[in-house]
């Protein structure tokens, strides 16, 4: 039975287009504004119109520096310390904002974490420690170590000015891209589909993808809360296993469409980039491509929907 939504749970903060464009003026001349390219994909019946946003080409190949440095920027100024609990991109997107922002870094990651995305965040002279095999251990570790040495604790994708941040994309998106189509993006915690619906409201129709094995979005939006799903996958595609609680209020809001796909529709979408474009990106950075080139999304005639590839942290050999 569905979990009604009951009156002493608390409501998410919102996030609001103001917040989206004062995320804009903060980070002036910090994040890179990314291309958008129209071409067109293989889809199960003949090619497929599409506009490519290429959010792997941002500043640490990930579209979460847009939310990190936000929050760093809209932050107390006195803390010189900021701690993130991070299975991967946030953990990057981080250390490469507190570095640019002259501030210590403290990433506490999972023990599954991926090595070449602990690597680049020690490349950007974060302290990297291991704690539990959850990101949620993971995340109860952060909040106690940011307690314990007065940091600035930032949460990895459920915090107002981490989802402004990531809804610049949508208002470049206004700016890049004629009329109205659809957009698709990969849920993952829900930052960047969070974003984009605070960045444009029902001005556009936004579309979740999340991989079958972690129905974050579609288990929440089901349950009436966000709630936790078990992760089963054996690949490189780790995905947060409970959805933000501010994604989940804005999806429900908005009744935003969620579309899952499976691993291997991913992984194919993923090699097709590299195939036909020699464009690299991370399993989950190539999500949204997966639900058109394997038929999960089908846009209507004459509408090319917008596809954004959101991360690029991989390792070059399993190309």
């Amino acid at each position: 039975m569905p979990i009604s939504e009951s009156t002493d749970r608390a409501e998410p903060p919102r996030v609001l287009r103001t917040d989206v464009r004062a995320a804009r003026r903060r980070l002036v001349g910090r994040v890179r504004k990314t291309p958008v390219f129209h071409t067109s994909v293989d889809g199960p019946d003949g090619p497929v119109p599409v506009s490519l946003k290429l959010e792997f080409l941002q500043h640490g190949g990930t579209f979460k520096v847009r939310g990190a440095l936000n929050a760093l920027l809209a932050a107390d100024e006195s803390a010189d310390h900021v701690v993130v609990a991070s299975g991967g991109n946030a953990g990057i997107a981080v250390a490469l904002a507190a570095a640019q922002l002259g501030k210590t870094c403290t990433v506490v990651v999972p023990e599954s974490a991926p090595h070449t995305k602990v690597a680049a965040m020690w490349a950007h002279g974060a302290e990297v420690l291991w704690h539990g095999t959850s990101y949620a251990e993971a995340q109860r570790k952060a909040v106690a170590l940011a307690a314990e040495r007065g940091a600035e604790h930032l949460h990895a994708y459920d915090m107002p000015a981490v989802v402004a941040g990531a809804g610049v994309i949508g208002l470049e998106l206004e700016e890049q891209v004629r009329g109205r189509p659809p957009v698709l993006a990969a849920v993952g915690g829900g930052s960047l589909i969070a974003g984009l619906g605070a960045a444009l409201g029902r001005r556009r129709h936004i579309v979740g993808v999340e991989a079958e094995h972690t129905p974050a979005l579609s288990a929440a939006l089901a349950a009436g809360a966000p709630v936790d799903v078990d992760a089963q996958s054996g690949s490189e595609l780790l995905c947060a296993t409970r959805v933000g609680d501010i994604a989940y209020g804005i999806a429900r809001r908005h009744r935003m469409p969620v579309l899952s796909v499976a691993d291997d529709a991913i992984a194919a979408a993923r090699e097709y980039l590299w195939r036909e474009f020699r464009v690299v990106v991370e399993l989950e950075g190539a999500a949204a491509l997966a639900a058109v080139q394997s038929g999960a999304y089908r846009p209507e005639s004459g509408v090319r929907p917008i596809v954004v590839l959101c991360g690029a942290n991989t390792e070059l050999p399993v190309l």
